[in-house]
């Protein structure tokens, strides 16, 4: 164990690139790096100047706020949000819980605060080439300005804290939301770029802006189109685009159709066309989301590189506004595009031998690209690269502090699967291992994801390739990547057929390789991942011990729990779970326990709300109460996710110890 090459502990120090912010010419970026705080408690999070030439990077900013979200003004000032003490403001007790706009001036020097909303900004932007930002901001309705802070800070202290709900959903993912009068809702905030002339743009906003809204702001400042919610026929949240007009207030609606989401709005570089990822929930079909512009003086849609069977993650225009650049999965590596705005036409920029994930991506103003990329054996830094296909990424300074783990080996394979299909998957080992390895299976979740050749901070290979183990990441059906009657492959109250056997089948074909050791497997897996656990285990005692975390084994029961039933019920295909409970359980791993033998060890957090912790606890009773070996981790201060530093070295040392304990 002493002389792994990787360790939890140097897994939790390393900085952790998660976003950037390309400066007006191109030439540097704005980096948001998280470290760990002095205590080792949390994390936190500095700006850093990213030149992209290759030079020297420059910290920015630094102490134990976190410091994100950087935006440039159109006079070159760096924008960023933060929760760290005002600095010419007196602070109440509650000032670090929120974040306000802050600035470094073009010229350098301490950042300013820009903004002091009473309740916080929770996202903003600047306009490109006007004097405009504009911001979302928890507001209190009917209350004046300057009486916001302390009405809310009243009625915490001596008010109740009832929610009163009408309609679904009232969860969603670790928090409440609400349908109080007396509570706050995010509203859009305009001003001009320096704070002054505030306005609200959406007083009549109550619970459309409640779940993870996005906006996009015109380059001339002059409108900002905002993802809008309601509720639709099939109790899902629909979207359309509010498409606001900064100076009067006044808007337009676009994309509105029935059971239709209109995502990741983009208002094209001359603001006469708007960018969105469009789809349509169906009980029968899987969502198909497809990049759609809208003509925003006729309302005229137009679907693009319909062909292409890809899901398209729109990430930028391009400065002239010819082409827009978007990432999709693709057989296991997830590219940068550009797809031509005229014609449609898809061209992948980044080289397929050069492998990798890619995730946010920009244009720069010379024409470059520049980009966040990762791979299985690399932690996530940003690189530069042409716009031109089959392009290579250039490595900018390193910001993570991570050495690329030549120590380990990833291979990428397809195995046949019952029905004929190949079924992809990738092969992490120690490089030179001699001898058989021990097998970890680790199944994504989702079901609808896919495992990419990318970094994982939560679920990191190399830290079980580090202690001798070879680890699989298939892509069984479900899985992006693969083409879209490949992920409708999982759609309906099907999880626990084709998928599992998928999985079987890369299963059978790794245990005939001579560097694998059959007899010692085990599988793992979380949320979808958890669950294809629990079938499992109650389908095959063919793995030494199961690890399930976040996971579900019940299926009518967690109908009622989990944070959006209504998605559920188009998962399962439209199946009414009250009508015939034991049909709609089929599938269910409770409803076939008394078959589960392999010890397990259940991991959840308490704050779940999207697989919630009754899932563990039943499954828990369940295998004590037949007699299986089983244990059981709970994390009260977690969410879906195991985020907190202290709590991931747990959680490593926990799993990597019940495994070493079934397989060495």
């Amino acid at each position: 164990m002493s002389t792994a090459p990787y360790t939890v502990q140097q897994h939790i120090k390393l900085k952790r690139v998660s976003s950037f912010a390309p400066s007006p010419d191109g030439s540097w970026l704005a980096v948001v790096v998280q470290r760990l705080d002095q205590d080792g408690a949390k994390y936190v999070s500095d700006l850093w100047r990213l030149p992209t030439d290759g030079s020297a990077a420059v910290q920015l900013t630094r102490g134990d706020s976190k410091d994100t979200a950087p935006c440039f003004r159109h006079d070159g000032a760096l924008g960023f949000l933060s929760n760290r003490k005002p600095n010419e403001l007196k602070p109440d007790e509650e000032a670090e819980k929120r974040s306000q706009v802050w600035i470094i001036p073009a010229q350098g020097g301490e950042p300013q605060q820009l903004t002091d909303e009473p309740l916080g900004v929770e996202a903003f932007a600047f306009a490109e080439r006007a004097d405009r930002m504009v911001l979302f901001a928890p507001v209190l309705d009917g209350v004046p300005f300057d009486k916001q802070r302390e009405t809310v800070a009243e009625r915490v202290k001596n008010g109740a804290s009832a929610r009163h709900f009408r309609e679904q959903p009232v969860r969603h993912w670790d928090h409440w939301l609400h349908q109080n009068a007396n509570m706050a809702n995010v509203h859009v905030i305009t001003s001009t770029a320096f704070g002054k002339g505030r306005v609200d743009l959406t007083p009549e906003a109550r619970r459309e802006l409640s779940i993870e809204p996005e906006f996009d702001i015109a380059t001339d400042g002059t409108r900002v189109a905002v993802t809008w919610q309601t509720t639709g026929a099939d109790r899902e949240r629909d979207t359309v685009v509010r498409v606001i007009d900064v100076a009067t207030g006044g808007f337009q609606a676009y994309g509105g159709a029935a059971n239709t989401n209109n995502d990741s709005p983009k208002l094209s570089p001359d603001g006469r066309t708007l960018a969105v990822i469009r789809s349509t929930r169906s009980p029968k079909d899987v969502v198909r989301p497809t990049l759609t512009l809208i003509d925003l003086a006729s309302g005229t849609l137009r679907p693009l590189a319909g062909d292409w069977d890809r899901w398209a993650h729109l990430a930028d225009w391009t400065a002239d506004g010819k082409r827009l650049l978007v990432t999709a999965d693709d057989d296991g590596l997830t590219p940068v595009c550009a797809i031509d705005a005229a014609s449609g036409k898809v061209e992948r920029i980044t080289a397929r031998s050069a492998g990798g994930a890619h995730g946010q991506t920009a244009a720069l103003a010379d024409g470059r690209i520049a980009t966040i990329r990762s791979t299985l054996r690399d932690a996530f830094e940003c690189y530069v690269l042409d716009a031109t296909a089959d392009s290579t990424p250039r490595p900018l300074a390193r910001l993570s502090g991570f050495a690329v783990a030549d120590w380990a080996e990833v291979e990428s394979f397809k195995v046949e699967s019952t029905d004929g299909t190949p079924i992809q998957g990738f092969l992490v080992k120690p490089r030179n291992a001699t001898g058989k390895l021990p097998l970890l299976l680790w199944i994504h979740g989702g079901p609808i994801g896919m495992d990419q050749d990318g970094w994982h901070w939560r679920w990191n290979p190399l830290l079980a390739v580090a202690q001798g183990y070879a680890v699989a990441l298939p892509n069984p059906r479900g899985s992006t990547g693969f083409g879209q009657a490949f992920i409708q492959g999982i759609w309906g109250n099907t999880w626990g057929k084709q998928c599992y056997e998928d999985l079987m089948a890369v299963m059978d074909a790794l245990e005939k390789r001579p560097d694998i050791d059959g007899s010692r497997a085990m599988a793992m897996g979380g949320s979808f991942g958890g669950y294809m656990t629990n079938w499992i285990g109650t389908q095959t005692q063919r793995f030494k011990c199961l690890i399930t975390h976040a996971s579900i084994c019940t299926m009518a029961q967690f109908t009622g729990t989990t944070d959006h039933p209504a998605w559920w019920y188009l998962e399962m295909g439209g199946e009414d779970p009250y009508a015939d409970m034991p049909k709609f359980d089929r599938y269910a791993p409770i409803r076939h326990i008394k078959n589960w033998k392999t010890p397990a060890l259940i991991i959840h957090g308490e704050l779940d709300y999207r697989c919630p912790i009754g899932e563990a606890l039943n499954l828990f009773e369940a295998l004590q109460y037949h007699g299986v070996p089983s244990e059981m981790l709970i994390f009260p201060d977690e969410n879906h996710w195991i985020l907190k530093p202290r709590n991931i070295v747990a959680w490593y040392e926990t799993v990597l110890e019940f495994i070493g304990r079934h397989l060495r």
